[in-house]
């Protein structure tokens, strides 16, 4: 679903407006393909939207051609990111989370072979792509970095439709009103039942929720009073618009996508590459082969208290070996020169035993991959951080839960309101402020979210959720070749380790510390207005001009 709310640009808080914070949690958590929501999921529904327009519109048989532009970093990155493929499969009506995606790659090479495309996968018309896709490397639209432009011409190549999209993160999609040939603004004037998805955003951006709040000390209040959870709070508001049933539905195929994602990452070939230059070959499949067979030190212990595991580190017998006086002692007459052979002698490998990071890992790494190749997943908050969150809480699911159909629509609500906080406040697009509003975000949220099924307070959910971003600041997108891999996926695996970090250090306090949620937030945006654009998601600077490529 895409969000015709206006885009929350990187401005002073006081300046947009006295608006709540509160979007459905099923804008945040949205079901689509990789590798990119802001690059591919984004555009895919933008094409989408305009091709729809023209057909709500009656004159989607008048175009005979059309032409796609791109602009700032949709066009740096735009290929590694699958945004070209994307917006072609959005023009001939598709959408990101019933795509098939097997069928992509073979479409793809046919809309450029035979240089046509058709509009709504109905009306043929011809588009020559070298032409007709056009990158404006070095122009950025205004309104936002990642934006692009639809302009549909008829048989004489007068201009029949246009409109400019941006695609602000996570999936949403904000747009200018659609122009016709006459001027008439069209968009947002259709009532009828095929505009309901339309409607109801709007609906939905308008509402008087139940329970509003425009930040995390709001929220907290909202709390106190109503004597509620974070996610009592959202499933009130999400009430606005669904059902209890349709909630708990919703909420458990979000989880089942999740789930979905991460077998198909462990369970892919071992021997499979994922796609572009880098040549990265996949690693989850070998990870967690190893994870089973007990090369990691021996089957999980089952307690959530894993910091007593029953096979202790190499480095620990060794430590107690000295501390009892068992460790033979430096007898100068054996001496070897230089010294330090003799009192820094080389270790042989030994085997670190912290399964609780294994898994961690190799869950976050398996839906990265999957993000990687195209796979389906969901924004949580964003396809490139799309591992962290779905790791952290299958983690929960295997080894903690007792509950587990309560326990993930606790933690879906939780770190959705954590989310829209992040949202409002700041963004959640890396072209806007770099990863920080990414995997950053994605952080914070499962930090909140492991606290909450944890039996966390509220105050400690909050502190979680701080600890998540506080140490996030600053964190740059620099992905090589543009492409959604080094060191994306790596760094989905680390956010989630450091999320259960983050949730244990609250969880062993009281709630009570010196830096605040909302304070965090406000960083993160001031940092991201600071940070220079090579930075953010252009592949113009950091790790993507310092590594070669060949």
């Amino acid at each position: 679903m895409s969000s015709s709310s206006s885009a929350e640009e990187l401005k002073e808080p006081e300046a947009q407006g006295d608006h709540h914070a509160v979007v459905s949690t099923f804008d945040l958590f949205s079901i689509g393909v990789g590798p990119s929501s802001s690059h591919t999921v984004g555009p895919m529904r933008a094409a989408k939207i305009f091709i729809d327009d023209l057909k709500n519109h009656d004159v989607l048989n008048k175009v005979t051609s059309l032409r796609v532009d791109l602009f700032g970093s949709l066009a740096l990155t735009g290929v590694g990111h699958g945004t070209p493929d994307a917006v072609l499969m959005g023009i001939e009506g598709e959408s990101p989370d019933t795509v098939e995606t097997s069928t992509i790659a073979s479409r793809i090479e046919d809309i450029k072979t035979n240089s046509s495309i058709r509009l709504n996968g109905t009306n043929r018309i011809n588009f020559t792509y070298d032409t007709d896709m056009v990158f404006n490397y070095f122009k950025t639209l205004p309104q936002h970095p990642n934006g692009l432009r639809f302009c549909a011409y008829d048989k004489d190549m007068n201009m029949v439709a246009t409109n400019e999209y941006f695609s602000i993160g996570g999936g949403f999609v904000v747009n200018a009103e659609t122009q016709l040939d006459h001027g008439e603004n069209v968009y947002y004037k259709q009532t009828d039942e095929a505009d309901a998805v339309v409607a109801e955003r709007r609906e939905q951006d308008i509402a008087v929720v139940a329970l509003p709040f425009r930040n995390s000390e709001e929220l907290i209040a909202v709390c106190k009073r109503e004597n509620m959870t974070i996610a009592q709070v959202v499933f009130e508001n999400e009430l606005k618009w669904s059902t209890p049933e349709a909630i708990r539905e919703k909420l458990l195929r979000i989880w089942n996508t999740m789930d979905e994602s991460i077998r198909n990452g462990v369970m892919a070939s071992p021997d499979d590459y994922l796609p572009g230059t880098l040549r990265v070959r996949r690693r989850a499949p070998r990870l967690y082969n190893k994870l089973l067979k007990g090369l990691y030190g021996g089957p999980l212990n089952n307690s959530p208290r894993y910091t007593s595991s029953a096979i202790p580190t190499a480095i620990t017998e060794h430590l107690d070996n000295a501390n009892d006086g068992s460790s033979p002692a430096v007898h100068t007459e054996n001496t070897q020169y230089p010294l330090s052979l003799t009192l820094l002698p080389k270790r042989p490998k030994k085997k670190f035993v912290l399964p609780a990071l294994d898994y961690l890992s190799v869950y976050a790494i398996a839906v990265n991959e999957e993000n990687a190749c195209g796979g389906r997943v969901v924004t949580a908050p964003t396809n490139g951080a799309a591992g962290t969150i779905p790791s952290v809480l299958k983690y929960y699911l295997e080894f903690i839960s007792e509950n587990p159909e309560k326990d993930v629509m606790e933690f879906l609500l939780t770190t959705s309101a954590i989310g829209m906080l992040f949202k409002r406040g700041a963004s959640i697009s890396a072209a806007e402020v770099g990863c920080q509003g990414e995997v950053g975000v994605a952080c914070s949220m499962a930090a909140a979210g492991f606290t909450a099924v944890m039996g966390g307070s509220v105050e400690q959910v909050e502190n979680a959720a701080e600890i998540g971003m506080e140490h996030n600041l600053g964190l740059t997108c620099d992905p090589i070749a543009g492409l959604v891999q080094v060191p994306c996926i790596e760094r989905n695996a680390l956010a989630a380790v450091k999320a259960i970090a983050a949730a244990q250090l609250a969880l062993n306090g009281e709630g009570d510390h010196r830096v605040s949620l909302d304070q965090v937030i406000e960083t993160m945006r001031q940092t991201g207005v600071d940070m220079m654009s090579k930075y953010k998601e252009t592949s113009q600077g950091g790790l993507a001009v310092n590594v070669p490529l060949c």
